[in-house]
């Protein structure tokens, strides 16, 4: 036993010994921060040292954890990878592939260059080139807004939720809002309708039923309490079948011969025709006409642009909001507005095709068909034997909340990779140079003609051609 117990601290204290070795041969920070291929990577000083610090606590872990390799070996290389990770960006151009035209988690609307170029230069946010004084930043939008939908007036805030809130702040506050039990929706994340008019200082006052309210519903509820009659986009769902809501200009009309508001929340719109079936649903312009006080939407769904919320409506109306203490905090800066006006120009000059989303709604079915054709041959040639290429009928999407249920028929690319699996080439797919994402239906990748730009063909075919290559290479 004793015999035992002495050999087992020899060899504890051996242990110790090489541990204390293998500690002793680890580099100083700052002759690990200093080492040539570190210093290459043009992080600074500070990052460099707070990298082969984090470098040189995770070798002493791997010596704790018993690894006997030379603890130096490749910790150079580690510290560089380290540095690489901190200074890429996150948000990176992808491939949108999925038929999503307005897609949620990769930005919402795809926004034309030209546009985002216009906000990167100084400009005449709030300057008056006539006068040499302060202009107002509400003029640029404006009047390009005004002139679209035949508003009196337009107001550009940092999102729809925040005009939504700053309306109910402005009209309803300390009074009843009615609105229909069947558009108390929850929109996404926290914006929940009922906590938003909580929020805003307004008491709701529910009408109706979840399938079916008239205007009479909120006729009867009407007293010397209701300061406005509230209409909701629903959103990411729809109500078929046995249901009934009323028409926008008999709400104006009965909010009007109340001497209350009546706020329409869009959700969505554009100023261009569109496609069946998208056409069904109320354009910013029919709202306007239908005699709503307050019409709001997003400037980054249907429009294609930035994200914003748009409020168009009577002079009166729309100087009270921008009076609001509330409006300064929810205002937009000069990238938005910049990029928001270079986009409402081409709707002005009927130029939809500049417009990315536009373009995308408006694609039609056999143009689509004829690319997805020369796109499968370019894909055949490339990749060879490792996938069969086919075309496919596509169910494409608005997305971002808008049109639920309506698809927009389209054409894809149909890629059944022989290498490996859909859901694999899929997964490898979005970890590529460019990342491409894409859908995966029935053991096959979809390649929607329709999200996919023109001008990054090429730069598709490359990547698939990569992706199945590493697989093949296996």
């Amino acid at each position: 036993m004793f015999t035992e117990r002495r050999a087992l601290g020899s060899r504890c204290y051996k242990e110790r010994v090489n541990d204390s070795n293998a500690y002793r041969r680890l580099p100083r920070v700052d002759a690990l921060a200093d080492e040539a291929s570190v210093v290459a990577t043009g992080a600074s000083a500070a990052l460099r040292v707070e990298a082969a610090r984090a470098e040189l606590d995770a070798a002493r872990g791997r010596i704790r954890a018993g690894d006997t390799s030379d603890p130096r070996s490749g910790l150079a290389a580690r510290v560089v990878t380290r540095l690489t990770a901190a200074l890429q960006p996150t948000l990176v151009p992808v491939i949108n592939a999925t038929g999503v035209i307005v897609h949620t988690n990769l930005g919402r609307a795809p926004l034309p260059r030209d546009a985002v170029e216009a906000g990167l230069e100084a400009c005449t946010l709030e300057y008056d080139l006539g006068t040499g004084g302060r202009g107002s930043r509400r003029a640029h939008a404006e009047r390009l807004l005004t002139a679209l939908s035949g508003a009196e007036a337009a107001l550009v805030v940092n999102n729809n939720a925040a005009a939504v809130v700053l309306m109910l702040s402005t009209l309803g506050a300390r009074h009843e809002v009615l609105i229909s039990r069947g558009e108390l929706v929850e929109i996404g994340g926290s914006f929940r309708v009922p906590e938003i008019m909580e929020l805003a200082g307004v008491t709701l006052r529910e009408v109706g039923t979840t399938n079916k309210t008239y205007v009479s519903d909120y006729e009867n509820a009407i007293t010397e309490h209701t300061g406005a009659i509230l209409r909701v986009h629903p959103s990411n769902y729809r109500v078929e079948g046995f249901a009934h809501r009323p028409e926008a200009s008999g709400l104006a009309a009965l909010a009007a011969s109340n001497n209350i508001a009546f706020l329409h929340d869009l959700g969505t719109g554009t100023f261009c025709d569109l496609p069946a079936p998208l056409d069904a649903q109320m354009s910013p312009s029919e709202a306007v006409a239908a005699g709503a006080d307050v019409v709001s939407f997003s400037g980054d769904k249907l429009l294609g642009g930035p994200q914003c919320g748009i409020l168009l409506g009577r002079r009166a109306t729309i100087d009270a909001m921008a009076r609001h203490p509330l409006a300064r905090a929810l205002r937009v800066g000069k990238l938005t507005l910049a990029v928001l006006e270079s986009v409402l120009l081409a709707y002005r000059r009927g130029a939809f095709h500049e417009v990315p989303v536009a373009r995308m709604v408006r694609a039609g079915r056999e143009s689509l068909r004829q690319r997805a054709r020369r796109l499968a041959e370019r894909m055949a040639e490339a990749c060879g034997d490792a996938a069969s290429f086919e075309v496919g009928d596509s169910d494409d999407l608005v997305g971002g909340g808008s049109h639920p249920g309506d698809v927009i028929r389209g054409s894809c690319v149909r890629v059944v990779p022989s290498v490996a699996s859909a859901g694999a080439i899929a997964e490898r797919l979005r970890h590529g140079e460019i990342p491409v994402v894409v859908r995966v239906q029935d053991g096959a990748i979809l390649l929607s003609l329709r999200t996919i730009p023109q001008d990054t063909e090429a730069d598709l075919v490359r990547a698939l051609q990569a992706c199945l290559a590493t697989f093949g290479d296996t």
